[in-house]
C-alpha cells in the first residue's frame, strides 16, 4: 500500500491541521493548492502542486501513486465569477482525476445536514456526496457542523465584533441552535477516516449545543466585555452586516448563511464524537480570541482568478 497522501489546500484552514497529522503518522504528503505559503511550517515538508481544474492531466499526475485524497475544496458563497455550480463541476473533475490516477480512497469534506435544505451551499454539498458514493472509490464523507479554533472565521469574528462594537445585533429571537466543533478534533476525525477501508458518512460535532444568543453571551463573558446584545429583525441584521462588510472589506454573513443558521442546519442528529468544549476553550484562549479579524476574501479569493479560488 502506498504511503503517499494528497490534501487539497494544505495551507488553508482545514488542510493545515490535517497535513501535520498525516506527517506525524509517517505519511508522505502532497498538496493541491493555489495558495503557496513559503512561511508555513509545512512548506519544506510537503510537495506542492497546482489545483488547476482546467488541467485534469496535471491533477492526475499529482495524484498518481497516492493512497488517499483528503478533499477540503469548496467555496463559501457565490462571489464574483466563482459559484457553487462551478465548485460542483470542479470537484467532479478532481474525483474523476483521483479515480484515473488509481487513488484507493477519498475522504471528502461535506457539511452537516446537506439533504435538509435547498440552499445552494447545501444542495451542492448533497450533489457531491452522491458523486463520491458513485465514484467507485473507497470513501469517507465527513460532515462537520461549525468549526472553531485557532484562526476560524465565524466564532473568531463574533468575538472581534464583541471587542470593537458597543452593540451586537442578534437576528430574530436568537433561539436557533448550533453545535461548534473544535478544528483539531475535526482534523483527528478526518485523518482517522483515511486509514479505514469502510465506506462511511460521519457527522463531526462538538459536545455542546448552544442557542445563537447563548453562544454570543458565552463569548462576551469569556472576553470580559459589556457589549449590549439587541434583538433585531433578520432583514435589519443583514442590512447591518452589509454595512459592516463594506467597512472591513469582507463577506461577513450572507442571507443564505443566516437562513441556514436559523434553520438549525449546524446541529448534528448523531451523538457527539469530539470532546473539546467551546465554552472551556474560549475562556482558556480569551486573550487571543477575536484579537484579529479573519477575512474570508483575503484568505480565499483576493489575488486569484475565480477558477483558482479555494476554501476549506
Amino acid at each position: 500500500m502506498s504511503t503517499v497522501d494528497v490534501v487539497t489546500g494544505a495551507f488553508s484552514y482545514t488542510g493545515r491541521f490535517v497535513a501535520p497529522r498525516l506527517l506525524g503518522r509517517g505519511r508522505a504528503v502532497r498538496t493541491l493548492t493555489n495558495h503557496r505559503d513559503p512561511s508555513s511550517p509545512l512548506a519544506g515538508q510537503i510537495e506542492v502542486f497546482p489545483l488547476d481544474f482546467n488541467r485534469p492531466a496535471g491533477l492526475i499526475a499529482a495524484l498518481r501513486g497516492a493512497d488517499t485524497l483528503y478533499n477540503t475544496y469548496w467555496v463559501r458563497s457565490n462571489h464574483g465569477a466563482a459559484s457553487f455550480e462551478e465548485a460542483v463541476r470542479n470537484t467532479g473533475v478532481l474525483i474523476d482525476a483521483a479515480r484515473e490516477a488509481g487513488v484507493r480512497r477519498v475522504v471528502h469534506v461535506s457539511i452537516a445536514n446537506p439533504q435538509a435544505s435547498d440552499l445552494p451551499y447545501y444542495r451542492g454539498k448533497a450533489q457531491l456526496e452522491e458523486r463520491v458514493r458513485q465514484s467507485g472509490l473507497s470513501y469517507a464523507i465527513i460532515r462537520p457542523t461549525l468549526l472553531f479554533g485557532h484562526g476560524d472565521v465565524l466564532v473568531n469574528n463574533i468575538a472581534w465584533f464583541l471587542r470593537h462594537l458597543p452593540v451586537f445585533g442578534i437576528p430574530g429571537d436568537g433561539q436557533y441552535r448550533l453545535q461548534p466543533v473544535f478544528v483539531e478534533d475535526y482534523a483527528d476525525q478526518i485523518v482517522s477516516a483515511g486509514s479505514s477501508s469502510e465506506n462511511q458518512t460521519i457527522d463531526v460535532a462538538g459536545p455542546e449545543i448552544f442557542t445563537f444568543e447563548s453562544l454570543v453571551r458565552m463569548l462576551r463573558d469569556a472576553l470580559g466585555r459589556r457589549t449590549l446584545l439587541v434583538h433585531v429583525p433578520p432583514t435589519l441584521a443583514l442590512a447591518g452586516t452589509r454595512l459592516v462588510s463594506a467597512a472591513v472589506r469582507d463577506m461577513v454573513l450572507t442571507g443564505a448563511e443566516l437562513r441556514g443558521l436559523m434553520a438549525e442546519l449546524l446541529v448534528s442528529s448523531q451523538p457527539s464524537t469530539c470532546p473539546t468544549r467551546l465554552s472551556v476553550w474560549a475562556r482558556e484562549h480569551h486573550a487571543e480570541l477575536g484579537r484579529q479579524y479573519a477575512s474570508e476574501l483575503d484568505r480565499h479569493y483576493r489575488g486569484l482568478s475565480p477558477e483558482r479560488a479555494e476554501s476549506a
